[in-house]
C-alpha cells in the first residue's frame, strides 16, 4: 500500500507563520508582536516562535533524557505504568485518538506540575492534580534532566499569554492568576519508524486531532514529521526550523475566548528510517479554572467547566487505560 494517506505539502510560512520574541524588546514592538502573535493565533491556531531565550543545552539535555528512558527495557519502564491521573509511561497502542481507525504508533512519558501528595487539591480529588510517577530505580536522572527544560517552557508560555491577552483587549496579567498552580502537563514521546503493518493499517505517529488545553509548546527533533491542517483544509508540512519552538492554541482557549483563537487539527507521521522524539508541554492553566468565554466578551454559558474537568473528559476518550484498569 502507497503512503498517499498522508500526504501534505510544503510549508509557506504565510501558512505556519514565524513569530520573533525579539520583537517586544520596546513598547511599539511589543504592540507589534502582541498584534501578530494574536491574528495568527486567530487565522492559523499555529506559529513558529523564535528569539525565545531557551538556552539550547536545556533543550538538548532533556531529548537526550528522553531518548535514554525509551531505550530502557519495558520491564523498567513498567514501573511507572501511566496511571488515571495521567502520569507515567504509556506503552504503544495505549492511545487512540477520536475518529481514528487504529492505534497511534508511539510511547508516552507524561508528567505535570509537581504536587506532593498532601497538597490539598490531591487530597480533594481535584481533576489531574496529583504527584509525578519518577522512575527513581530505572531512570534517577530523569526528572532532574528535563525539569529545568520543563519550567523555561512554562516561562515562556507566560510571554506568549500575555501577548494574547493584550491582542484581545485584556491586561497583559489577565492569565496570570489562574497559572499560580496550573497544571502544566508535559510529554516526552517516542514514535518509531513506520513499518509496513503502520502502512496496512493507515496509522499514523499521532492520528488528527486538536490539542486538549489552552497553549501547547512543542520541541520537535530534526527528522520532520509533523503536518498541519490549514483552513481550506488542505495538510502541509510542519518541518522543524532552526532554533524555534512550534506553538498551538488548544480546544480550551479556542471556547475561552468564544472562538476568536482557533485550535487547528494536525497530526504526526514518522516516515525516517529513526525514531522520532518530541517534547509538547501542554501550558494549561489550574484545575480549577472556570472557562468563562464571556471574560473575552462572548456569552456566558449556562454551564462553565472548568479546565481540570475538560481535560479529564477529553482523556477518557482517547487513552486505553481510562477504558480498563492499568495493570
Amino acid at each position: 500500500m502507497t503512503q498517499d494517506y498522508a500526504q501534505a505539502r510544503p510549508t509557506a510560512f504565510d501558512d505556519i507563520p514565524i513569530v520573533d520574541l525579539n520583537d517586544i524588546g520596546h513598547a511599539a514592538g511589543c504592540n507589534t508582536f502582541c498584534d501578530k502573535v494574536t491574528r495568527t493565533a486567530a487565522d492559523v491556531g499555529f506559529f513558529y516562535i523564535t528569539g525565545h531565550g531557551i538556552d539550547p543545552a536545556l533543550r538538548a539535555r532533556a531529548f537526550a533524557a528522553s531518548r535514554r528512558f525509551f531505550a530502557l527495557p519495558s520491564a523498567a519502564k513498567t514501573t511507572v505504568t501511566v496511571n488515571q491521573m495521567q502520569r507515567g509511561w504509556l506503552a504503544q497502542g495505549q492511545t487512540r485518538l477520536e475518529g481514528s481507525d487504529t492505534h497511534d504508533a508511539k510511547e508516552v512519558f507524561f508528567w505535570g506540575y509537581d504536587t506532593p501528595d498532601h497538597d490539598p487539591d490531591v487530597l480533594a480529588g481535584v481533576p489531574l492534580v496529583a504527584p509525578n510517577q519518577w522512575p527513581t530505580r530505572a531512570a534517577p536522572w530523569l526528572r532532574q534532566d528535563i525539569q529545568p527544560y520543563y519550567q523555561a517552557v512554562l516561562s515562556l508560555s507566560a510571554v506568549i499569554l500575555a501577548a494574547l491577552a493584550k491582542g484581545l483587549g485584556q491586561d497583559a496579567d489577565f492569565f496570570t492568576p489562574f497559572y499560580q498552580k496550573p497544571l502544566g502537563r508535559g510529554q516526552l514521546v517516542y514514535y518509531p519508524s513506520q513499518t509496513a503493518q503502520d502502512r496496512n493499517a493507515r496509522r499514523m505517529g499521532a492520528a488528527a486531532h486538536t490539542d486538549f488545553g489552552v497553549l501547547t509548546i512543542l520541541a520537535q527533533d530534526d527528522l520532520g514529521g509533523l503536518q498541519v491542517q490549514n483552513s481550506t483544509g488542505d495538510w502541509v508540512e510542519a518541518p522543524p526550523v532552526t532554533d524555534s519552538l512550534v506553538c498551538n492554541i488548544g480546544d480550551l482557549l479556542q471556547m475561552w475566548t468564544g472562538g476568536q483563537l482557533r485550535s487547528t487539527v494536525h497530526r504526526v507521521i514518522n516516515r525516517a528510517r529513526e525514531p522520532r522524539y518530541s517534547i509538547p508541554i501542554f501550558c494549561d492553566p489550574a484545575s480549577t479554572t472556570p472557562i468563562d468565554p464571556s471574560d473575552f466578551g462572548a456569552p456566558k454559558p449556562q454551564n462553565i467547566i472548568t479546565a481540570g474537568e475538560h481535560i479529564a473528559k477529553r482523556n477518557h476518550k482517547n487513552f486505553s487505560h481510562y477504558q480498563r484498569p492499568s495493570k
